[in-house]
């Protein structure tokens, strides 16, 4: 009997997760994946539309299904003597009330550091939350009027431009304020939720759960202020510890010591990467870890001064940080087995 109810629900998530991008074949695509009959979707299908999660169009040929918002708004709010934590309690935590208690923390602590970031961060006079839900995930987005999270960071931190901004937000611990912020907000954030973005300036930055590491395209047009987007799957199982935990020091201390630097974000383009201030960049803030994770995905070859300047300078000056090398193709794999092999 457990079995069943397990499957049921599985086919039951299947249906909503997929119905947005497949409404008009989701029996048949249901079916197939299951391997059960269309029939057997059919219940699944008639369930959901009895239950209010979902809707459906046409006729029976024709049918198109979609989920059913249960909840949409839009609001804007001054900054001025704004409190997150009011904020969250007066306008958003109701929505979340049924919500399994995991899903109601990660919306909790994503959201206020968010709204934080604006508050004491934008320089701008307000937020714009817009709040869409179905029956499958929840959306938050939110949009603040101030001078725009990559720009400032690169005038604080004399970077060359907005992109070597997004990595170092990859990197984590990173605040234009450390007297008030660890700079942990952001990193923590897009690592909780489903989908994660920031849109800013010339830069949209994202972090999408199970894709590879963060990337980042232009835009020919910058507009002003930040646009943050959030998503998370209702029924999610993530909790904050786990994401918490996955960066944290063995003795469980909850110490952020663990990081993962995607290493393309270091590139302009197509450029390669060779040069030791490219490593340098990379590097940058990374001797506030234990432990780096390096990765190499979508990197095909690296030059000996850029592989040099992180494996031997920068190990052999920094003894007590593990750099943990991952996703590297065999070019990559041979020149930093070469440089360790002359330490």
């Amino acid at each position: 009997m457990k079995k069943s109810y397990k499957r049921g629900q599985e086919i039951r998530k299947f249906i909503l997760k997929n119905i947005s991008t497949n409404p008009q074949h989701i029996v048949n695509q249901t079916s197939e994946y299951f391997n059960i009959s269309r029939q057997a979707v059919n219940r699944y299908i008639q369930d959901l539309l009895k239950e209010g999660q979902i809707s459906a169009t046409g006729n029976t040929r024709q049918r198109i299904y979609s989920l059913k918002v249960l909840h949409k708004s839009n609001f804007s709010i001054p900054l001025i003597d704004l409190k997150e934590d009011v904020l969250w309690r007066a306008k958003i935590a109701e929505l979340f009330q049924n919500f399994p208690s995991n899903v109601i923390n990660i919306w909790h602590y994503s959201f206020t550091e968010m709204v934080n970031n604006a508050i004491d961060h934008s320089a701008g006079t307000k937020i714009v939350i817009s709040i869409e839900m179905n029956s499958f995930l929840a959306k938050i987005s939110i949009h603040d009027n101030g001078v725009g999270i990559f720009k400032k960071i690169k005038k604080e931190c004399n970077l060359e431009d907005e992109r070597h901004a997004v990595l170092e937000l990859a990197k984590g611990k990173l605040t234009t304020d450390s007297e008030n912020h660890t700079g942990e907000g952001v990193f923590f954030t897009s690592r909780m939720l489903d989908d994660f973005a920031i849109l800013s300036g010339e830069v949209f930055f994202s972090h999408k759960l199970g894709a590879d590491e963060d990337w980042i395209m232009e835009r020919e047009t910058p507009d002003t202020g930040t646009s943050v987007f959030m998503s998370l799957a209702n029924q999610s199982t993530r909790t904050d510890k786990d994401v918490f935990d996955r960066f944290a020091s063995e003795e469980e201390d909850y110490g952020f010591t663990k990081t993962i630097v995607p290493v393309r974000l270091v590139r302009h383009g197509a450029e390669k990467l060779i040069s030791r201030s490219q490593a340098k960049r990379l590097l940058g803030r990374i001797d506030r870890f234990k432990t780096v994770i390096l990765d190499f995905q979508e990197i095909d070859s690296i030059g000996r001064a850029f592989a040099d300047e992180i494996f031997r300078v920068f190990e052999k000056n920094h003894p007590n940080i593990l750099l943990i090398p991952i996703n590297t193709i065999e070019n990559v794999k041979k020149m930093i087995t070469a440089i360790k092999t002359e330490i």
